[in-house]
């Protein structure tokens, strides 16, 4: 029971919200295009969900060996951090999750072009093993890149343009550019989550060479960068809701007030432990924004 407790806190369940906010997004998309199709939904979502909990094995493996989950860390305490779980058993974690990962991006790539498509489930397949490989190098390896302020860039492209339009092309099958602001406002809001978590850590980054943008450029720099995402994430979507958005759509933007409220928060904090809450905020927005649009889409 120890040992389903330890797996449990390594797979960081609170993430799991955010990190199907564009799948959400991206089928509410689908559903403006009256062309939804449950399997390929639910598919999308138990392989997000699988290469969310490889990127926490990965992260709490990765940050472990390194050193840099030590006592300065102000987040919760990691898997390999307290001994819950050893190295070993989480490099075998990671292997497992990646087999189970890919085996989930066949079955949803199959699903939605069958054998007709082959280009484009070529295009799939490759994004599916680029996921797999991002979830893993963030903190894995002498050359992960989350160690080289390249974090937000990945969690940008991956949690937004590929979450969001991936899902709502492979129910649809088509591609519109006014679809890359909604796509825009999910990544940056997780970007935001991101940006939160390397302020709370900057000093134990600092002294474990983890060098996020924060690390390199400094507090007000990072404030300053989080007050543009969430402005631009929150422009992204007023600006899509302008040109399509139907008179219930517009609820979605209720989940934006939380948001606001929040820049203040950060702007003003003088500890790093008040960002935690702060974390979830904007991941529990993102996830608000995406599920409301699904819904009122659909009803």
């Amino acid at each position: 029971m120890q040992k389903f407790k330890a797996w449990i806190s390594a797979a960081r369940l609170r993430t799991l919200p955010l990190s199907i906010a564009g799948i959400l997004m991206g089928s509410s998309l689908a559903f403006e295009q009256q062309a939804f199709k449950q399997n390929i939904f639910w598919l999308a979502i138990l392989t997000t969900l699988s290469f969310q909990i490889l990127s926490n094995f990965a992260n709490d493996y990765g940050d472990g060996v390194k050193g840099t989950d030590n006592n300065e860390r102000l987040g919760p305490q990691r898997a390999l951090q307290s001994g819950a779980l050893t190295d070993k058993e989480l490099k075998r974690g990671i292997i497992i999750n990646s087999i189970i990962g890919l085996i989930l991006a066949v079955a949803l790539i199959y699903e939605a072009f069958g054998q007709e498509n082959f280009l484009a489930s070529l295009l799939f397949f490759a994004l599916g093993i680029l996921a797999t490989l991002a979830a893993i190098k963030y903190t894995v390896g002498d050359t992960a890149y989350g160690y080289r302020g390249l974090g937000d860039v990945f969690v940008f492209v991956f949690f937004g343009l590929v979450a969001v339009l991936g899902s709502q092309y492979l129910m649809t099958n088509q591609f519109y550019a006014i679809q890359l602001l909604p796509a825009t406002s999910i990544g940056l809001l997780s970007a935001a989550v991101l940006n939160l978590n390397n302020i709370r850590d900057e000093n134990s980054d600092r002294n474990s060479n983890k060098f996020t943008l924060v690390v390199k450029h400094g507090k007000k720099f990072a404030k300053i960068y989080h007050v543009s995402l969430i402005c631009i994430a929150i422009l992204s979507l007023v600006f899509y809701g302008y040109f399509r958005f139907e008179n219930d759509q517009w609820l979605s933007l209720i989940g934006c007030i939380p948001l606001l409220i929040h820049l203040k928060k950060v702007v003003n904090y003088t500890n790093p432990k008040d960002l935690d809450p702060e974390l979830k905020k904007v991941a529990l927005s993102c996830f608000a924004i995406a599920l409301i649009h699904l819904l009122t889409s659909i009803f």
